[in-house]
């Protein structure tokens, strides 16, 4: 029996260090090996997120790692040299292995065999041998129609002592390593010329480099642009609803490359639907497609894993985007005692100068969003904890269906939300989410404001109380006037006017004045810190053994006059004050400890969202894929290479008959043999034993 050799090519050379590299190229150990560092650069590619912002990288692995790995090529895996290397050197491994033995396998599934001898098929495990008084010409004849009844064929050879019946059934076995073995060197060309091999080739010969910059696409020049005879490319365009759009970005390690496209797409209308849980149930997107040589334009309707094909190029839609809604907002003053509001607009993708000194730029518009109440903790910006954090907890809601928490209870819209930076004069920039609408945390109406240093970090949300007229005013009236040395000083001469009665001595009233300046001061801050730990270093300078109780006397204090700094500044704004009563006083709790953590907030505005006009935008993946059909007809072939080696089995039978010695008739000996001993090929071999002997 033959089998596929494992060695290569044996070259007749003197020169022995190529005969040693042909051999080894061509040897399917050296196939084995390279498709082994395949599967493991797949698993890599697989667990890395690829041909992501760099940025993103450097905070996921650092300064350091980020490098080794970009040196590596670990951020592109399936386009890195290395990579395109061990595909190309796979190609030429297994197509010369299928050189080699491919025309060993054909002579084989040809031949009969008929050179085998008597005495080898004693030798053989599965053998039967009996006598019969038919002449040795018509137990041959016999013999071959029984074995073609078992779906056998056959040939009859004259041998010197007899004849030789050899049959042979399953012989296309060798079909399938054929196939398979020519299936890995197809899907890898196919591959090849998916790749982005032609596009390095523009780079390294054509002059073409990424564009870095900013800039209307139409005015980048032809250096940072790919023309229509482009062989294969995949990019990305973002088309906002009644825009048009025809070019395609192709991100690069060091920029973007402008692919130029044979027609233009007009994005006519979004239509987006989502599950109770948040999540996208379907979108589509409404276009029409004018071809630029032919001017035909073509009406579709492009939804997910339902692309358009239209010129040999398909229009996948790959995701949405927010294509520049109008938002409409309400500053509000941050540090000192301004009370100021002032009006801003700005455009998400824009960005908007706010002051001489800062600048917004608008990332991100949400016109609604679903958050899980029930088990959210909206902690303070010390804390670090993010909204999104708490957002489908258990294992259940994140696999499966978006769509089975349906009928969740829990789950709740909480209303538009804008996402922002405010960079100053330096370039640094933090980013601010803020929700256009209270939300109900623990029992309490709060106004969120998310806040991060790093892209890759979760939010961490200040709690603004909302007032009785549903905003944020009180909260900001407070906050104005703790900063006001002149009003602190009135609240502390109410507090202890109130607290300690005319019959208590001015010297006392005098000292509990001074405490409860000396207290909001300390909330207050000083620049450096503020609020609860400011509080606990002014503590820590008090003896171990008293500070619990200084720390009651103290917070006792703070509350007292921060409820007279309300009144003052209600007062000094031409006010009534508040009733003293549970809801006012649990108003003034919440707004202590968001007064504590907006020193944490880091920010000069806060930005409330009054009013917009949403703009959808979609999302297209322009691709030309001409190995696609490659890849394809590859499969095809690899899925008939299994089949045929798994389900087709190679049998070979042969029959030795020869005359008796005492001449009164034949004798035959049977021997059967097949690659794979299996318990179908037993009962085959029993049945064979029962059906070809003749005693007649």
């Amino acid at each position: 029996m033959s089998s596929p050799s494992t060695t290569g090519i044996e070259l007749q050379t003197r020169r022995r260090g190529l005969a040693e590299a042909v051999e080894l190229l061509s040897s399917m150990r050296f196939a084995i090996s390279l498709l082994t560092l395949i599967a493991i650069a797949a698993m890599i590619g697989t667990v890395m997120k690829q041909n992501e912002p760099m940025p993103n990288y450097v905070n996921q692995f650092g300064p350091f790692w980020f490098e080794v790995f970009a040196k590596v090529g670990l951020y592109a895996v399936y386009s890195a040299w290395w990579f395109l290397l061990i595909m190309g050197f796979l190609v030429m491994s297994t197509s010369l292995c299928i050189i080699r033995n491919t025309p060993k396998m054909l002579r084989d599934m040809r031949s009969w065999r008929e050179n085998v001898r008597e005495q080898s098929l004693l030798n053989f495990h599965h053998k039967e041998h009996w006598q019969t008084a038919l002449a040795g010409p018509a137990l041959a004849q016999q013999t071959v129609k029984r074995l073609a009844d078992a779906g056998y064929r056959s040939k009859v050879v004259e041998k010197e002592n007899g004849i030789l019946v050899a049959a042979k059934q399953g012989a296309a076995n060798k079909f399938g390593y054929i196939f398979a073995h020519s299936a890995i060197v197809i899907i890898c060309v196919g591959g090849l010329l998916d790749s982005d091999m032609p596009i390095r080739a523009q780079e390294w010969f054509l002059g073409k480099t990424a564009f870095a910059g900013n800039g209307v696409i139409a005015d980048i020049p032809a250096k940072h642009r790919l023309g229509l005879g482009n062989p294969t490319f995949r990019g990305n365009t973002m088309i906002p609803e009644g825009s048009a759009s025809s070019s395609a970005i192709i991100p690069r390690a060091d920029g973007v490359l402008i692919q130029d496209l044979p027609f233009t797409i007009e994005l006519k209308k979004f239509n987006i639907d989502f599950y109770s849980t948040g999540m996208p149930k379907l979108f589509a997107s409404e276009v029409v497609v004018r071809d630029h040589a032919t001017g035909k334009t073509t009406k579709a309707v492009i939804e997910v894993n339902k692309p358009l094909i239209h010129g040999g190029l398909a229009i996948y839609q790959s995701s949405f985007e927010d294509g520049g809604s109008k938002l409409r907002l309400t500053g509000y003053p941050m540090r000192g005692q301004q009370r100021e509001t002032f009006p801003l607009a700005g455009e998400v993708g824009a960005s908007t100068p706010m002051t001489p000194t800062y600048t917004v730029e608008w990332t991100g518009f949400r016109p609604f969003n679903v958050e899980n109440l029930a088990s959210q903790d909206a902690r303070a910006v010390t804390k670090g904890q993010s909204l999104n954090e708490q957002f489908a907890v258990g294992l259940d809601k994140r696999l499966g269906s978006a769509g089975k928490n349906a009928n969740n209870k829990d789950l709740k819209n909480v209303g538009p939300s804008v996402t922002y930076k405010l960079r100053d004069q330096t370039g640094q920039a933090r980013e601010y989410q803020n929700y256009m609408q209270p939300v109900t945390v623990d029992g309490a109406t709060v106004f969120l404001a998310g806040m991060r240093v790093n892209p890759g970090d979760p939010f961490s949300f200040l709690r603004i109380p909302a007032d009785e007229a549903h905003g944020v005013g009180e909260w900001m009236r407070l906050r104005a006037a703790l900063q006001d040395p002149a009003l602190r000083a009135e609240a502390a001469q109410r507090y202890a006017r109130r607290a300690m009665s005319a019959s208590g001595g001015e010297a006392l009233r005098g000292q509990l004045q001074e405490s409860a300046a000396r207290s909001l001061a300390i909330f207050a801050g000083d620049g450096k810190e503020a609020g609860f730990l400011a509080i606990s270093h002014f503590l820590e300078k008090v003896p171990a053994a008293e500070q619990e109780k200084a720390a009651d006397i103290f917070m006792k204090i703070l509350n007292g006059s921060l409820w007279e700094l309300w009144q003052a500044a209600r007062g000094h704004d031409g006010l009534a004050p508040v009733a003293s009563d549970e809801a006012h006083g649990r108003f003034l709790r919440l707004a202590t400890n968001a007064l504590s953590d907006a020193f944490f907030y880091a920010a000069p505005v806060y930005l409330q969202l009054d009013d917009f006009t949403e703009v959808k935008a979609s999302v297209f993946q322009v691709t030309k894929s001409p190995g696609q059909v490659v890849v394809y007809t590859g499969c095809l072939f690899l899925v008939l290479g299994v089949f045929a080696m798994f389900y087709i089995r190679e049998r070979r039978v042969w029959v030795w008959i020869k005359p008796r010695a005492d001449g009164a008739g034949s004798e035959a000996l049977m021997a059967m043999s097949t690659q794979r001993k299996t318990l179908d090929f037993e009962h085959e071999f029993a049945s064979l034993k029962e059906k070809l002997p003749q005693s007649a």
